[in-house]
Protein backbone atom coordinates (compact mmCIF):
# COMPACT_ATOMS: atom_id res chain seq x y z
CA UNK A 1 0.00 0.00 0.00
CA UNK A 2 1.48 3.40 -0.42
CA UNK A 3 2.12 5.91 1.71
CA UNK A 4 2.01 10.01 1.25
CA UNK A 5 4.59 12.16 2.29
CA UNK A 6 2.37 15.07 4.65
CA UNK A 7 3.82 18.25 3.78
CA UNK A 8 1.97 20.80 1.90
CA UNK A 9 -1.55 21.14 4.50
CA UNK A 10 -3.47 24.22 3.73
CA UNK A 11 -5.24 24.87 6.67
CA UNK A 12 -8.01 27.18 6.65
CA UNK A 13 -9.77 28.82 3.56
CA UNK A 14 -7.86 31.54 3.62
CA UNK A 15 -6.65 30.85 -0.06
CA UNK A 16 -9.62 29.76 -1.54
CA UNK A 17 -10.66 31.73 -4.71
CA UNK A 18 -12.63 34.49 -4.35
CA UNK A 19 -15.05 33.58 -6.63
CA UNK A 20 -16.01 30.80 -4.07
CA UNK A 21 -16.25 32.59 -0.66
CA UNK A 22 -20.54 32.20 -1.11
CA UNK A 23 -20.06 28.63 -0.54
CA UNK A 24 -19.24 28.66 3.21
CA UNK A 25 -15.85 28.23 5.05
CA UNK A 26 -14.43 24.32 4.30
CA UNK A 27 -13.25 23.17 7.44
CA UNK A 28 -9.68 22.79 6.08
CA UNK A 29 -8.48 22.27 2.64
CA UNK A 30 -7.47 18.55 2.26
CA UNK A 31 -4.07 17.53 2.17
CA UNK A 32 -1.87 17.08 -1.03
CA UNK A 33 -0.67 13.98 -1.49
CA UNK A 34 3.18 13.09 -2.79
CA UNK A 35 4.47 9.90 -4.54
CA UNK A 36 5.95 7.53 -2.12
CA UNK A 37 8.41 5.84 -4.53
CA UNK A 38 9.71 8.62 -6.91
CA UNK A 39 9.05 7.26 -10.43
CA UNK A 40 8.51 4.19 -9.85
CA UNK A 41 4.62 2.65 -10.66
CA UNK A 42 2.94 2.54 -7.11
CA UNK A 43 0.08 -0.41 -7.13
CA UNK A 44 -3.03 1.40 -5.66
CA UNK A 45 -4.73 -0.04 -2.35
CA UNK A 46 -8.69 -1.26 -2.85
CA UNK A 47 -10.75 1.52 -2.10
CA UNK A 48 -11.66 2.54 1.59
CA UNK A 49 -14.94 3.73 1.61
CA UNK A 50 -17.03 4.89 -0.81
CA UNK A 51 -18.39 2.82 -4.23
CA UNK A 52 -15.81 -0.12 -5.03
CA UNK A 53 -14.46 -0.35 -7.89
CA UNK A 54 -10.84 -2.20 -9.06
CA UNK A 55 -8.14 0.10 -9.21
CA UNK A 56 -5.90 1.12 -12.24
CA UNK A 57 -2.29 0.91 -12.67
CA UNK A 58 -0.74 3.92 -13.69
CA UNK A 59 2.54 2.91 -15.41
CA UNK A 60 5.31 4.54 -13.94
CA UNK A 61 2.50 6.89 -11.69
CA UNK A 62 0.32 6.94 -8.79
CA UNK A 63 -3.67 7.35 -8.41
CA UNK A 64 -4.13 10.29 -5.79
CA UNK A 65 -6.02 9.33 -2.23
CA UNK A 66 -8.88 11.54 -1.56
CA UNK A 67 -10.99 12.84 1.67
CA UNK A 68 -14.54 12.37 2.54
CA UNK A 69 -16.70 15.27 3.22
CA UNK A 70 -20.27 15.30 3.60
CA UNK A 71 -21.01 13.23 0.52
CA UNK A 72 -18.38 14.88 -1.53
CA UNK A 73 -15.30 13.21 -2.73
CA UNK A 74 -12.63 16.07 -2.50
CA UNK A 75 -8.85 15.86 -3.87
CA UNK A 76 -6.00 18.51 -3.66
CA UNK A 77 -3.94 19.12 -6.80
CA UNK A 78 -0.86 21.25 -6.50
CA UNK A 79 0.22 23.01 -9.65
CA UNK A 80 4.52 23.45 -9.75
CA UNK A 81 7.49 23.18 -10.64
CA UNK A 82 8.99 19.15 -10.41
CA UNK A 83 11.81 17.50 -11.07
CA UNK A 84 11.09 14.17 -12.95
CA UNK A 85 13.84 11.36 -13.68
CA UNK A 86 13.05 10.61 -17.61
CA UNK A 87 15.24 7.54 -17.06
CA UNK A 88 18.38 7.05 -14.98
CA UNK A 89 20.94 9.38 -15.74
CA UNK A 90 18.44 12.24 -16.74
CA UNK A 91 16.30 14.37 -14.79
CA UNK A 92 14.21 17.51 -16.42
CA UNK A 93 12.78 20.10 -14.57
CA UNK A 94 9.27 20.40 -15.56
CA UNK A 95 6.05 21.24 -14.33
CA UNK A 96 3.56 19.33 -12.95
CA UNK A 97 1.09 18.44 -10.26
CA UNK A 98 2.17 16.98 -6.38
CA UNK A 99 5.72 16.41 -7.28
CA UNK A 100 5.66 14.77 -10.42
CA UNK A 101 5.00 15.02 -14.07
CA UNK A 102 2.20 13.37 -15.05
CA UNK A 103 0.31 14.85 -11.74
CA UNK A 104 -1.49 11.59 -9.92
CA UNK A 105 -4.30 9.61 -11.30
CA UNK A 106 -7.99 10.50 -10.25
CA UNK A 107 -9.77 7.95 -10.14
CA UNK A 108 -13.76 8.60 -9.07
CA UNK A 109 -17.34 6.21 -9.66
CA UNK A 110 -19.93 6.94 -11.70
CA UNK A 111 -22.32 8.91 -9.57
CA UNK A 112 -19.61 10.22 -7.63
CA UNK A 113 -19.75 14.14 -6.40
CA UNK A 114 -16.21 15.50 -6.71
CA UNK A 115 -14.53 18.91 -5.19
CA UNK A 116 -11.51 19.62 -6.38
CA UNK A 117 -8.86 21.91 -4.40
CA UNK A 118 -6.27 23.76 -7.08
CA UNK A 119 -3.39 25.39 -5.04
CA UNK A 120 -1.01 26.92 -8.05
CA UNK A 121 2.21 27.11 -7.24
CA UNK A 122 4.27 27.93 -10.35
CA UNK A 123 5.12 31.53 -11.19
CA UNK A 124 2.08 31.95 -13.62
CA UNK A 125 -1.25 31.82 -13.64
CA UNK A 126 -3.35 28.30 -14.26
CA UNK A 127 -6.27 26.56 -14.49
CA UNK A 128 -7.26 23.24 -15.64
CA UNK A 129 -9.46 21.32 -17.79
CA UNK A 130 -11.35 18.78 -17.23
CA UNK A 131 -11.19 16.89 -20.71
CA UNK A 132 -13.78 14.59 -21.89
CA UNK A 133 -16.08 15.47 -18.31
CA UNK A 134 -19.36 16.38 -18.74
CA UNK A 135 -19.73 19.56 -16.12
CA UNK A 136 -20.71 22.64 -15.64
CA UNK A 137 -19.62 25.25 -17.78
CA UNK A 138 -18.22 27.39 -14.70
CA UNK A 139 -16.17 24.37 -13.85
CA UNK A 140 -14.57 23.21 -17.44
CA UNK A 141 -11.23 25.10 -16.88
CA UNK A 142 -10.88 27.47 -19.55
CA UNK A 143 -8.67 30.77 -18.25
CA UNK A 144 -10.66 33.71 -19.58
CA UNK A 145 -13.59 32.13 -20.91
CA UNK A 146 -15.50 29.99 -17.98
CA UNK A 147 -13.40 31.90 -15.12
CA UNK A 148 -10.84 33.46 -13.64
CA UNK A 149 -7.11 32.56 -14.00
CA UNK A 150 -5.97 31.02 -10.90
CA UNK A 151 -3.00 33.42 -9.68
CA UNK A 152 0.33 32.22 -8.38
CA UNK A 153 -0.09 31.33 -4.99
CA UNK A 154 -4.19 30.82 -4.35
CA UNK A 155 -6.38 27.72 -4.38
CA UNK A 156 -9.76 27.63 -6.48
CA UNK A 157 -12.02 24.83 -6.22
CA UNK A 158 -13.89 22.91 -8.74
CA UNK A 159 -17.25 20.97 -7.78
CA UNK A 160 -18.92 18.80 -10.72
CA UNK A 161 -20.53 15.15 -10.47
CA UNK A 162 -19.43 12.27 -12.53
CA UNK A 163 -22.05 11.48 -15.15
CA UNK A 164 -20.63 8.86 -16.93
CA UNK A 165 -17.85 6.03 -16.59
CA UNK A 166 -14.76 6.09 -18.87
CA UNK A 167 -11.07 7.41 -19.85
CA UNK A 168 -10.29 10.79 -19.59
CA UNK A 169 -7.34 13.33 -18.27
CA UNK A 170 -6.62 17.12 -17.02
CA UNK A 171 -4.55 19.78 -18.14
CA UNK A 172 -4.15 23.49 -18.11
CA UNK A 173 -6.07 25.83 -20.26
CA UNK A 174 -4.02 28.75 -19.45
CA UNK A 175 -0.66 29.61 -21.64
CA UNK A 176 -1.22 25.79 -23.23
CA UNK A 177 1.63 26.07 -25.13
CA UNK A 178 4.04 26.47 -22.19
CA UNK A 179 2.38 24.14 -19.63
CA UNK A 180 1.66 21.66 -21.18
CA UNK A 181 4.49 21.35 -23.22
CA UNK A 182 6.63 22.00 -19.43
CA UNK A 183 4.94 18.84 -18.32
CA UNK A 184 1.42 19.41 -16.85
CA UNK A 185 -1.38 16.80 -17.16
CA UNK A 186 -2.46 13.66 -15.55
CA UNK A 187 -4.74 11.08 -16.38
CA UNK A 188 -8.55 10.95 -15.22
CA UNK A 189 -10.38 7.46 -14.93
CA UNK A 190 -14.30 7.18 -13.95
CA UNK A 191 -15.32 4.17 -13.36
CA UNK A 192 -19.01 2.15 -13.90
CA UNK A 193 -21.34 2.97 -10.97
CA UNK A 194 -21.57 -1.36 -10.85
CA UNK A 195 -18.00 -2.80 -10.17
CA UNK A 196 -18.91 -5.39 -13.04
CA UNK A 197 -19.17 -3.69 -16.16
CA UNK A 198 -16.08 -3.07 -17.90
CA UNK A 199 -14.66 -5.44 -15.68
CA UNK A 200 -10.95 -6.48 -16.22
CA UNK A 201 -8.34 -8.05 -14.01
CA UNK A 202 -5.88 -5.93 -15.13
CA UNK A 203 -5.78 -2.48 -16.03
CA UNK A 204 -2.75 -0.22 -16.93
CA UNK A 205 -2.98 3.71 -18.04
CA UNK A 206 -0.78 5.86 -19.16
CA UNK A 207 -0.24 9.74 -21.05
CA UNK A 208 1.94 9.79 -24.16
CA UNK A 209 4.36 13.35 -23.66
CA UNK A 210 7.03 14.39 -25.68
CA UNK A 211 9.85 17.02 -24.65
CA UNK A 212 13.14 18.49 -26.38
CA UNK A 213 15.58 18.75 -23.95
CA UNK A 214 19.39 19.78 -25.67
CA UNK A 215 21.80 17.20 -24.10
CA UNK A 216 23.19 18.64 -20.91
CA UNK A 217 20.29 21.46 -20.45
CA UNK A 218 17.40 19.92 -18.00
CA UNK A 219 14.49 22.29 -19.42
CA UNK A 220 12.23 21.42 -22.21
CA UNK A 221 12.44 23.72 -25.12
CA UNK A 222 8.53 25.11 -24.91
CA UNK A 223 8.53 26.68 -28.88
CA UNK A 224 9.37 23.36 -30.18
CA UNK A 225 6.60 21.87 -32.66
CA UNK A 226 7.76 18.64 -34.02
CA UNK A 227 11.23 18.58 -33.87
CA UNK A 228 11.36 16.71 -30.31
CA UNK A 229 14.10 14.37 -29.37
CA UNK A 230 12.22 12.64 -26.30
CA UNK A 231 9.25 10.89 -26.93
CA UNK A 232 8.25 9.25 -23.71
CA UNK A 233 4.78 7.33 -21.89
CA UNK A 234 4.20 9.24 -18.71
CA UNK A 235 7.77 11.33 -18.89
CA UNK A 236 9.47 8.08 -18.73
CA UNK A 237 11.77 6.70 -21.62
CA UNK A 238 12.80 2.91 -22.12
CA UNK A 239 14.49 1.64 -20.42
CA UNK A 240 12.85 3.73 -17.48
CA UNK A 241 9.38 2.81 -18.30
CA UNK A 242 8.14 0.15 -16.13
CA UNK A 243 7.22 -3.58 -17.67
CA UNK A 244 3.69 -4.55 -18.11
CA UNK A 245 3.03 -7.23 -15.97
CA UNK A 246 -0.17 -9.87 -16.15
CA UNK A 247 -1.02 -13.47 -15.20
CA UNK A 248 -1.80 -15.74 -18.27
CA UNK A 249 -5.33 -15.53 -18.67
CA UNK A 250 -6.07 -12.47 -17.19
CA UNK A 251 -8.26 -9.62 -18.89
CA UNK A 252 -5.88 -7.04 -19.37
CA UNK A 253 -7.09 -3.17 -20.47
CA UNK A 254 -4.08 -0.61 -21.42
CA UNK A 255 -5.42 3.19 -21.77
CA UNK A 256 -3.88 5.54 -23.12
CA UNK A 257 -4.00 9.69 -23.49
CA UNK A 258 -1.98 11.88 -26.80
CA UNK A 259 -1.33 15.30 -25.39
CA UNK A 260 1.55 15.18 -27.98
CA UNK A 261 2.07 17.96 -31.27
CA UNK A 262 1.42 14.10 -33.51
CA UNK A 263 -0.54 11.09 -33.36
CA UNK A 264 0.86 7.45 -32.13
CA UNK A 265 0.48 4.18 -34.05
CA UNK A 266 1.22 2.51 -30.58
CA UNK A 267 1.77 -1.60 -31.53
CA UNK A 268 1.43 -4.64 -29.52
CA UNK A 269 3.66 -8.01 -30.36
CA UNK A 270 1.70 -11.59 -29.69
CA UNK A 271 -1.84 -9.84 -29.60
CA UNK A 272 -4.64 -8.61 -31.40
CA UNK A 273 -6.55 -6.58 -29.21
CA UNK A 274 -10.24 -4.85 -29.55
CA UNK A 275 -10.19 -0.96 -29.36
CA UNK A 276 -12.92 -1.04 -26.42
CA UNK A 277 -13.56 3.19 -25.52
CA UNK A 278 -12.22 6.34 -26.33
CA UNK A 279 -12.31 9.97 -24.35
CA UNK A 280 -16.03 9.93 -25.95
CA UNK A 281 -16.93 6.59 -23.80
CA UNK A 282 -16.99 2.90 -24.09
CA UNK A 283 -17.29 1.73 -27.74
CA UNK A 284 -20.42 -0.39 -27.85
CA UNK A 285 -19.42 -4.40 -28.55
CA UNK A 286 -20.84 -4.39 -31.93
CA UNK A 287 -18.79 -1.58 -32.74
CA UNK A 288 -15.40 -2.61 -31.22
CA UNK A 289 -12.93 -3.21 -33.82
CA UNK A 290 -9.55 -5.44 -33.75
CA UNK A 291 -5.97 -4.39 -34.35
CA UNK A 292 -2.44 -5.21 -33.35
CA UNK A 293 -1.65 -1.18 -33.73
CA UNK A 294 -4.19 1.40 -32.25
CA UNK A 295 -3.70 4.94 -33.56
CA UNK A 296 -4.40 7.63 -30.89
CA UNK A 297 -4.77 11.26 -32.19
CA UNK A 298 -3.34 14.05 -30.89
CA UNK A 299 -5.74 15.37 -27.61
CA UNK A 300 -7.55 12.08 -27.70
CA UNK A 301 -7.89 8.28 -25.18
CA UNK A 302 -7.74 5.01 -26.20
CA UNK A 303 -8.34 1.94 -24.48
CA UNK A 304 -7.63 -1.73 -25.97
CA UNK A 305 -8.11 -5.01 -24.11
CA UNK A 306 -7.32 -8.79 -24.31
CA UNK A 307 -6.76 -11.51 -22.68
CA UNK A 308 -3.25 -12.80 -21.90
CA UNK A 309 -3.19 -16.21 -23.14
CA UNK A 310 -0.02 -16.46 -24.54
CA UNK A 311 3.20 -16.02 -22.18
CA UNK A 312 6.15 -14.28 -23.08
CA UNK A 313 7.92 -11.07 -23.18
CA UNK A 314 5.82 -9.03 -26.19
CA UNK A 315 7.58 -5.31 -27.47
CA UNK A 316 4.96 -2.71 -26.75
CA UNK A 317 5.92 0.37 -28.31
CA UNK A 318 5.10 3.29 -31.21
CA UNK A 319 5.32 2.36 -34.38
CA UNK A 320 7.20 5.75 -35.54
CA UNK A 321 10.41 4.62 -35.43
CA UNK A 322 12.05 8.25 -34.62
CA UNK A 323 10.21 7.49 -31.52
CA UNK A 324 11.48 4.26 -30.01
CA UNK A 325 15.33 6.20 -30.08
CA UNK A 326 16.46 8.82 -27.22
CA UNK A 327 18.42 12.34 -27.60
CA UNK A 328 18.28 12.28 -31.41
CA UNK A 329 19.57 14.88 -33.30
CA UNK A 330 17.86 15.95 -36.82
CA UNK A 331 20.93 16.99 -38.50
CA UNK A 332 22.84 13.77 -38.89
CA UNK A 333 24.27 12.71 -41.61
CA UNK A 334 23.69 8.91 -42.98
CA UNK A 335 27.22 7.71 -43.39
CA UNK A 336 26.33 4.03 -44.59
CA UNK A 337 28.16 3.19 -47.23
CA UNK A 338 30.90 5.69 -46.52
CA UNK A 339 34.66 4.24 -45.54
CA UNK A 340 35.44 6.83 -43.16
CA UNK A 341 38.41 4.70 -41.27
CA UNK A 342 41.25 6.96 -42.80
CA UNK A 343 39.83 9.98 -41.74
CA UNK A 344 39.42 8.49 -38.46
CA UNK A 345 42.61 7.13 -37.64
CA UNK A 346 44.28 11.16 -38.25
CA UNK A 347 40.95 12.72 -36.18
CA UNK A 348 41.82 10.46 -33.29
CA UNK A 349 45.39 12.17 -32.59
CA UNK A 350 43.17 15.07 -32.13
CA UNK A 351 40.33 13.81 -30.82
CA UNK A 352 40.80 11.17 -28.47
CA UNK A 353 37.61 10.05 -28.07
CA UNK A 354 36.58 9.75 -31.89
CA UNK A 355 34.79 6.97 -33.20
CA UNK A 356 33.48 5.81 -36.33
CA UNK A 357 29.70 5.80 -36.76
CA UNK A 358 27.01 4.84 -39.16
CA UNK A 359 28.73 3.48 -41.80
CA UNK A 360 26.91 0.14 -41.59
CA UNK A 361 24.01 1.33 -40.29
CA UNK A 362 23.46 2.86 -36.19
CA UNK A 363 23.06 -0.74 -34.88
CA UNK A 364 26.64 -0.11 -33.55
CA UNK A 365 25.12 2.51 -31.28
CA UNK A 366 23.03 -0.05 -29.27
CA UNK A 367 26.48 -1.86 -27.51
CA UNK A 368 28.73 1.48 -27.69
CA UNK A 369 30.07 2.97 -24.48
CA UNK A 370 30.69 6.43 -25.44
CA UNK A 371 30.91 9.85 -23.24
CA UNK A 372 27.56 11.55 -23.33
CA UNK A 373 27.40 14.95 -22.32
CA UNK A 374 25.79 15.63 -18.72
CA UNK A 375 22.09 15.00 -18.38
CA UNK A 376 21.18 13.06 -21.75
CA UNK A 377 20.65 9.59 -23.08
CA UNK A 378 22.23 7.34 -25.28
CA UNK A 379 20.41 7.07 -28.86
CA UNK A 380 19.66 3.44 -28.16
CA UNK A 381 19.69 1.70 -24.82
CA UNK A 382 18.34 -0.87 -22.51
CA UNK A 383 19.33 -4.84 -22.50
CA UNK A 384 17.33 -8.11 -22.90
CA UNK A 385 18.52 -11.44 -22.40
CA UNK A 386 20.18 -11.92 -25.58
CA UNK A 387 21.96 -8.37 -26.19
CA UNK A 388 21.21 -5.00 -27.06
CA UNK A 389 17.78 -4.01 -27.52
CA UNK A 390 18.46 -1.15 -29.65
CA UNK A 391 15.24 0.59 -28.22
CA UNK A 392 14.74 4.00 -26.33
CA UNK A 393 11.90 6.40 -25.89
CA UNK A 394 8.21 4.77 -25.55
CA UNK A 395 8.62 0.80 -25.77
CA UNK A 396 7.91 -1.39 -23.02
CA UNK A 397 7.66 -4.92 -22.40
CA UNK A 398 4.39 -6.69 -21.85
CA UNK A 399 5.41 -9.83 -19.29
CA UNK A 400 2.63 -12.87 -19.20
CA UNK A 401 3.25 -15.23 -16.96
CA UNK A 402 1.23 -18.58 -15.52
CA UNK A 403 1.48 -18.42 -11.51
CA UNK A 404 1.58 -14.70 -10.46
CA UNK A 405 -0.71 -13.81 -7.94
CA UNK A 406 -3.67 -11.78 -8.57
CA UNK A 407 -2.91 -8.13 -7.91
CA UNK A 408 1.15 -8.81 -7.94
CA UNK A 409 2.63 -6.25 -10.73
CA UNK A 410 6.38 -7.30 -9.94
CA UNK A 411 8.77 -7.77 -12.55
CA UNK A 412 9.52 -11.15 -13.04
CA UNK A 413 12.78 -10.90 -15.26
CA UNK A 414 12.84 -12.14 -18.28
CA UNK A 415 10.91 -15.29 -20.28
CA UNK A 416 12.47 -18.29 -20.60
CA UNK A 417 11.50 -19.95 -23.17
CA UNK A 418 10.37 -23.33 -23.76
CA UNK A 419 13.22 -26.04 -25.47
CA UNK A 420 12.88 -25.25 -29.71
CA UNK A 421 11.07 -22.36 -29.65
CA UNK A 422 13.68 -19.82 -30.27
CA UNK A 423 14.69 -18.61 -33.57
CA UNK A 424 17.77 -19.88 -34.31
CA UNK A 425 21.04 -19.89 -36.82
CA UNK A 426 20.89 -22.46 -39.86
CA UNK A 427 24.27 -24.52 -40.10
CA UNK A 428 23.54 -26.70 -42.67
CA UNK A 429 24.20 -26.66 -46.37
Amino acid sequence: MPTFSRRNLLAGAALLGAGLANRGAFAAVPEAPYPARGPATEVPPPPTGGRAYNPVVTLNGWSAPWRWKNGWKEFHLVAEPVLREIAPGMTAHLWGYNGQSPGPTIEAVEGDKLRMFVTNKLPEHTTIHWHGILLPSGMDGVGGLTQPQIPPGKTYVYEFEMKKSGTFMYHPHADEMVQMAMGMMGFFVVHPRDPGQHRVDRDFVFLINAYDIDPGSYTPKIATMLDFNLWSWNSRVFPGIDHLVARQGDRVRIRMGNLTMTNHPIHLHGYDFRVTGTDGGWVAPGAQWPEVTVDIPVGSMRAVEFTADTPGDWAFHCHKSHHTMNAMGHKVPTMIGVDHHGLAGRLVSLVPDYMVMGERGMADMGEMEMPLPENTLPMMTGTGPFGPIEMGGMFSVLKVRRGIARGDYTDPGWYQHPPGTVAYEWKGA
